[in-house]
């Protein structure tokens, strides 16, 4: 154990961890500061020490995610002239999709606080689903320039079509709905076509 006000290598990413496993394991009502901190194997205080109570930690743990989630996404406009548009846009949305537990964003809905941080941290600039959106248009428009999308192509509202997917996917139920990454693959099947660069072209460019 480690006693409370001594630092902890990584030790935000340590409690947001051990949180994403009590919630997998247990359900939204065990996830208390006590389940957290037992889970990360940490002195039972540790998370009151570092956050403003519980609201705060959840917030923060959507906030790292939604961040997390945004790094994956700036590499991709360098992807531009590879493989095709679809599957690389399949990799993003299943990419999004796997770095967020929908447990983790359906808890703090349900926490007012929590949600109000969140909300004013993302309006403040943090990084979430704007920057995402963002990365998409900007590999689209790449794709647009090499040819492998028409230049009729709308991107902004492709990007703004994907991000609000996995968005509304994120938010609801994966046990109640279709699997979500068979519903992606099909919205960006719709969203680019099988055309140049689509699902149809399968080599890279030169």
């Amino acid at each position: 154990m480690s006693p409370r006000g001594v630092a902890i290598l990584d030790l935000r990413e340590r409690l947001f961890d051990a949180a994403e496993r009590v919630l997998a394991r247990e359900g939204p009502a065990a996830l208390t500061s006590r389940a957290i901190t037992g889970e990360a194997a940490c002195a039972k205080g540790l998370l009151h020490a570092h956050f403003d109570g519980l609201d705060e930690f959840i917030a923060e743990l959507v906030l790292d995610r939604f961040a997390r989630a945004a790094r994956q996404t700036d590499g991709l406009p360098a992807q531009a002239g590879r493989a095709t548009v679809a599957g690389n846009l399949v990799t993003v949305a299943l990419t999004l999709l796997n770095s967020l537990d929908p447990a983790v964003i359906g808890l703090a809905l349900t926490r007012p606080a929590a949600s109000l941080r969140i909300r004013r941290a993302l309006e403040a600039g943090s990084p979430g689903f704007a920057a995402i959106q963002g990365a998409i248009a900007a590999y689209l428009d790449s794709e647009q320039r090499l040819g492998r999308l028409p230049d009729t192509t709308d991107t902004s509202s492709i990007a703004l079509a994907l991000v609000g997917t996995v968005h509304h996917l994120l938010m609801t139920s994966w046990a109640d709905v279709p699997d979500p990454r068979e519903q992606a693959e099909r919205l960006v099947a719709v969203l680019v076509g099988a055309g140049p660069g689509g699902a149809a072209a399968t080599e890279d460019l030169p």
